[in-house]
């Protein structure tokens, strides 16, 4: 059902444990009962549950908002940003969080989100980074050989420097593979304050000239180019 893009897993849970469901006709209480969403029909309280049309899309988010569909705490999430655009349910890929910007992507196409967000895939998620440092060639090496942080080894695929002054400096790094607060942690243990945090790339698709707060649909070439989609 989460699949299907009509909820979440864990409304899905519920939805099952509550009796709505049906496979075929039949009551489904099983959560992890396998189906073929080609060839079963899945109901919920008797309406059937059907594929949406996939959708790829980018937004430019901006700092102060959390990358959920909801917070416990109340905090303004990243679904402010698509309130009213009439679009399907989609869910974020991947997370940026709170006090960071820049380029976020939304589907409901799970195989082609997880496919970005796999490590193995390779897909290079490359920031600017405002810190407080002056970029030593040292420190330089530190970044791309990287710092153990609570049992985990964090560092960077490629690190440059943007631009400089006396006190701090822009920097591009690049992950392939990005651990939780992966920037900040790392930069934390080398005693950098980070300043501001964007992302600006993630694979071959740029952020470009993209408004804050505004977003676009991907193409399907551009959304294909990061990952195979479900309607290649």
């Amino acid at each position: 059902m989460s699949k299907l893009g009509y909820c979440s897993r864990r409304e899905a849970e519920q939805l099952i444990l509550a009796g709505r469901v049906r496979v075929d006709s039949k009551v489904c209480r099983r959560i992890d009962q396998p189906v073929e969403p080609a060839i079963s029909t899945v109901m919920v309280d008797g309406v059937v549950v059907g594929r949406e049309k996939p959708t790829y899309l980018m937004l430019n988010k901006p700092r102060g908002l959390v990358t959920t569909a909801s917070d416990e705490l109340g905090r303004p999430t990243v679904f402010r940003c698509l309130e009213g655009s009439g679009l399907p349910r989609l869910v974020p890929v991947g997370r940026l969080d709170q006090a960071s910007e820049g380029l976020l992507l939304f589907t409901n196409d799970t195989a082609w989100a997880n496919a970005i967000t796999e490590p193995a895939s390779g897909c290079q998620k490359v920031y600017h980074v405002h810190a407080t440092v002056r970029p030593s060639a040292e420190f330089m090496e530190r970044l791309l050989s990287g710092v153990t942080v609570d049992g985990e080894l964090l560092r960077v695929q490629r690190a440059e420097v943007v631009r400089e002054g006396p006190r701090n400096c822009w920097l591009e790094l690049a992950l392939s593979e990005g651990r939780n607060r992966h920037l900040r942690r790392l930069l934390a243990a080398l005693g950098v304050e980070v300043l501001q945090l964007v992302r600006i790339a993630i694979g071959p698709l740029v952020l470009g000239d993209l408004p804050k707060g505004q977003w676009r649909q991907l193409g399907l070439e551009e959304a294909q180019r990061l990952a195979p989609t479900s309607r290649a």
